[in-house]
């Protein structure tokens, strides 16, 4: 099919697969008989009740995500967790944070609020273009759970392997890498990722948890709705959910599905990924930001030699027709995110557009 939209290549919310959205468009106003639109429906319908459940079945088969794990889709994003997890998982008070980019050095500062949080590894000496070693972390003894963000949006930078976290629980917050690669959730206590990144619209944050994790006895100043339980122990149905957000990620998990899986998907976002990265690494203008060992296949930062040039870029990427490359003001440049929906076609688009303006603008 002719890829007529123009090339979106936003961090969040960002692009869908076309087939998907095809989809939706199709049972926009009927959905599958029922004469009327999902965004419609009621939560308790037999309708939605199938539509969540076959997302959840599929998202664990996607993830061969274990039969002790519980899977949640919560409203309020990937922001909320920073808040909730600590709420739901210090027993003893105490957690281990590793800071590697804006997304975990938010959630690092919003957990202080409910514990004793110790900073054990972090790469802000330079602007977090690395992750740091984490084999030999100072992990505390009494450290309820170890927080990573494994993927930095903003920063692009991605763990290539998981700390050692000494036997404690690993949370990780996977929300721009998640369903990018095969992932062992055995690995973690907790997995969770807004979904506005990679799979879905924006509102919803889906969780992947450890049974023995979920608590009952919690601080009575937890509120109802901020307890893992009482999601667990509802469906992700406690309240209305995000009942058009499940319905669109569902969608995505059968088309993940229909291409073959995440080992499919990875293998076509490193080709993807390589493709801008070799470019950026023979460039005379352009340069990504971030160690190349620690590089991440879904959001690609890179700069000129100054803010000025980058500044003529965006604006001419964006009259080509791609949209969403100015950088976040903290890396600043440009930043392509190109998500399992982006395309191969659109990063050699980019890519071939790119040189054409280092041909015709570099001046050594």
């Amino acid at each position: 099919m002719k890829y007529d939209r123009v090339y979106n290549f936003s961090a969040g919310p960002s692009i869908l697969p076309e087939e998907v959205l095809e989809s939706v468009r199709d049972n926009l106003l009927n959905y599958k008989g029922s004469g009327m639109c999902v965004m419609e429906m009621s939560h308790r319908s037999k309708v939605f009740q199938q539509i969540i459940d076959e997302a959840e079945a599929d998202l664990r088969e996607l993830m061969n995500i274990p039969d002790n794990y519980k899977v949640m889709f919560i409203q309020g994003g990937a922001t909320l967790q920073f808040a909730m997890l600590p709420m739901n998982l210090m027993k003893n008070g105490v957690a281990d944070y590793i800071v590697t980019g804006n997304w975990s050095k938010k959630a690092y500062k919003e957990a202080q609020k409910y514990g004793k949080i110790n900073l054990v590894a972090t790469s802000e000496d330079r602007n977090f273009a690395y992750i740091p070693d984490c084999s030999d972390l100072p992990i505390s003894e009494d450290a309820d759970y170890v927080y990573i963000c494994e993927n930095e949006t903003i920063h692009g930078t991605t763990y290539q392997q998981l700390p050692n976290t000494k036997g404690k629980i690993l949370v990780s917050d996977q929300s721009s890498m998640f369903l990018s690669k095969p992932c062992n959730v055995s690995d973690y206590g907790v997995i969770y990722g807004g979904v506005q990144k990679n799979i879905g619209p924006a509102g919803m944050v889906i969780v992947i948890m450890r049974e023995d994790l979920i608590r009952e006895d919690l601080p009575t100043y937890v509120p109802t709705y901020m307890s893992y339980a009482t999601h667990a122990n509802n469906g992700s149905m406690y309240n209305t959910p995000n009942c058009w957000s499940i319905y669109v990620c569902g969608e995505v998990f059968k088309y993940l599905k229909k291409i073959g899986g995440l080992e499919v998907m990875a293998k076509m976002n490193e080709e993807k990924a390589k493709i801008l990265y070799d470019f950026l690494d023979n460039s005379k203008m352009f340069r990504g930001t971030v160690d190349k060992e620690f590089r991440s296949l879904m959001n690609v930062p890179f700069v000129t030699a100054s803010k000025e040039t980058d500044a003529e870029v965006v604006a001419a990427t964006k009259a080509a027709g791609f949209d969403n490359l100015k950088g976040h003001k903290s890396v600043g440049g440009l930043r392509a995110s190109i998500y399992n929906a982006m395309p191969k076609e659109g990063v050699i688009a980019l890519v071939d557009f790119l040189k054409k303006y280092e041909a015709e603008n570099y001046k050594g």
